[in-house]
């Protein structure tokens, strides 16, 4: 199992982005301070009858406000950036493990991941634009307010130091149930998504059994569950920002007033000098809303990090979750040369099933039995490279099966899986798989000809994944005939008779003897004693060979 990644390590592509948003965010926040000063000295001048030149100020103050502008949206570039390295990193790294991955994890199905590579990776966009420069300017604007503050009066210093750690401590008690929010949150997209799946995949047998009413119902429960989710995040940003706002809002108060009071004469403590000139009062007045700007902006993201925090915990979940991984890359490759061997030696396989020594000659046909759970289906999944053996080696057409073989292996084989799955196009793709063939000989052979024809379409036909509208007969048989129709050296079947009735199952198992007529190597596992008869020899699984 990989070591679990921290947030550091799925934030790492973006991070030199980052650092420059965060440092450019605090740049341009610093320029305020400048400007206030000129304001105040212009200001200050008028009421004190001092020589001010309005030209000088003027061109300042805006020289000042386009740097800081082009520092701010310079910063906001930067943070876009970041965002996109990150997300697009994470993203390409489940769209590549997904796209190797041999079976379902534990994680969840394809809506959940589906909504995790998508709209819930995009959450990170605003913690890393919003909450990351707002972190950077809260470090170091406001002790920079403050010792300005300072400089000019001890008492707006003491207003700062008392008022402002107030809003971090409520915001840290506001964060621990906004997380806890947001992770319910983030589940119910999941299982939302899951369940849309889900049912979308069964729309065409929905729809013929009448279960349209209970679906809906169903999913109005569960969009119901999401939305009461949404607004309990809602309500604890709205109830923090409400909240951090009056505190700041109290913080500006007192300095207002102090600064007043100390003006016409009312108090007299507080400064290092006589008295507090208009200039200094000034200054200070519009220093105390840049004191708890920063808090603000980021008690205003702190929802967005509270989010964050719920995808990155996702990301490692789905990172951690056992599953077996597709040996190769999946794509098409060109036919691996030899006779069909295949061999295993002394295999361990994927949840602890451990495997004798298994020879299958070229153009023998054999049955693999046991009893339910022994390992079957992971013994053909395993023979395909569609499961990587824990221990021990696989060699097929008398070369090792790796990573570097199983492409050009498994386009030697035929599959037919024991749930028949189709590709979302036409029945005839599905058949042909895009090559330039006519199936109908095919089709005969498998015995399914008259199904084709009773279909609305005919070979035109989308029959949805799971092959809605046909018996579970039917389907078996169409994958029988793009077994056939592939010309595969190899057909690997798992449970090919099972759940049909004696008339279907006997020509399914006729169309696959056919093939092995043919010289084609044919492995069955199954339950079916009639079946297993036919071959040429039986391989017991999980018992004596």
């Amino acid at each position: 199992m990989n070591t679990r990644k921290t947030t550091q390590d799925w934030l790492a592509p973006g991070r030199g982005h980052q650092q420059k948003s965060a440092a450019l965010s605090v740049l341009s926040s610093l320029i305020w301070p400048m400007q206030a000063w000129l304001v105040a000295t212009a200001l200050g001048g008028l009421l004190t009858g001092s020589t001010v030149s309005p030209a000088f100020v003027g061109l300042a103050f805006i020289a000042l406000g386009g740097l800081r502008a082009v520092l701010g949206f310079a910063s906001e570039q930067q943070g876009e950036a970041a965002a996109i390295d990150v997300v697009h990193k994470a993203r390409a790294q489940i769209v590549a493990r997904e796209s190797s991955r041999a079976k379902d994890c534990a994680f969840g199905g394809a809506g959940s991941i589906a909504a995790l590579a998508g709209e819930k990776l995009d959450l990170l966009t605003p913690f890393i634009t919003r909450y990351a420069p707002a972190r950077a300017r809260v470090m170091v604007v406001p002790l920079v307010i403050l010792g300005l503050a300072l400089w000019q009066s001890w008492a707006v210093a003491v207003i700062f130091v008392i008022s402002g750690p107030l809003i971090p401590v409520f915001m840290a008690l506001v964060g621990m149930a906004a997380k806890e929010a947001s992770r319910a949150q983030m589940a119910e997209v999941g299982t939302l998504n899951d369940l849309l799946v889900e049912r979308l995949s069964a729309l065409i047998d929905i729809r013929l059994l009448g279960g349209g009413d209970a679906v809906l119902s169903g999913f109005e429960a569960q969009a119901q569950g999401l939305r009461s989710r949404a607004m309990a995040v809602l309500r604890v940003a709205f109830l923090s920002s409400t909240v951090l706002e009056l505190f700041a809002a109290i913080g500006v108060a007192m300095v207002a007033v102090y600064v007043g009071f100390s003006l016409l004469g009312v108090l007299e403590f507080g400064v290092w000098g006589d008295v507090l000139t208009p200039q200094a009062g000034i200054f200070l007045l519009l220093l105390a809303p840049e004191f708890y700007q920063p808090l603000r902006d980021l008690a205003a993201a702190w929802h967005d990090k509270a989010s964050a925090d719920a995808v990155l915990e996702e990301l490692s979940t789905w990172e951690q979750a056992e599953t077996e991984m597709l040996m190769g890359q999946g794509g098409k490759a060109v036919r691996l040369a030899g006779p069909a061997n295949i061999a295993l030696h002394n295999c361990r396989l994927h949840g602890g099933i451990a495997l004798g020594d298994i020879e299958i000659r070229a153009g023998e046909s054999v049955a693999l039995m046991g009893p339910s759970g022994s390992g079957k289906t992971s013994v053909l999944r395993a023979i395909a490279g569609l499961a990587k053996p824990e221990t021990g080696q696989i060699m097929v057409a008398d070369v090792p099966l790796t990573a570097q073989t199983a492409d050009s292996w498994r386009a030697r084989i035929g599959w037919m899986p024991q749930a028949p799955h189709f590709l979302n196009a036409s029945l005839r793709r599905n058949l042909t798989l895009g090559e330039d063939i006519a199936p109908t000989q095919a089709l005969q052979q498998a015995a399914v000809m008259d199904v084709v024809a009773g279909l609305p379409q005919g070979l035109n036909t989308r029959l949805g994944e799971t092959g809605g509208g046909l018996s579970g007969g039917e389907a078996r048989r169409l994958t029988l005939a793009r077994a056939i129709l592939g010309a595969w050296d190899v057909i690997l079947a798992d449970e090919p008779t099972a759940d049909l009735d004696a008339q279907t199952a006997a020509v399914v198992t006729d169309g696959l003897m056919a093939q092995a007529a043919s010289g084609v190597t044919l492995i069955v596992a199954t339950h079916d004693a009639a079946l297993a008869a036919r071959m040429d020899r039986t391989i017991q699984i999980g018992g004596t060979a």
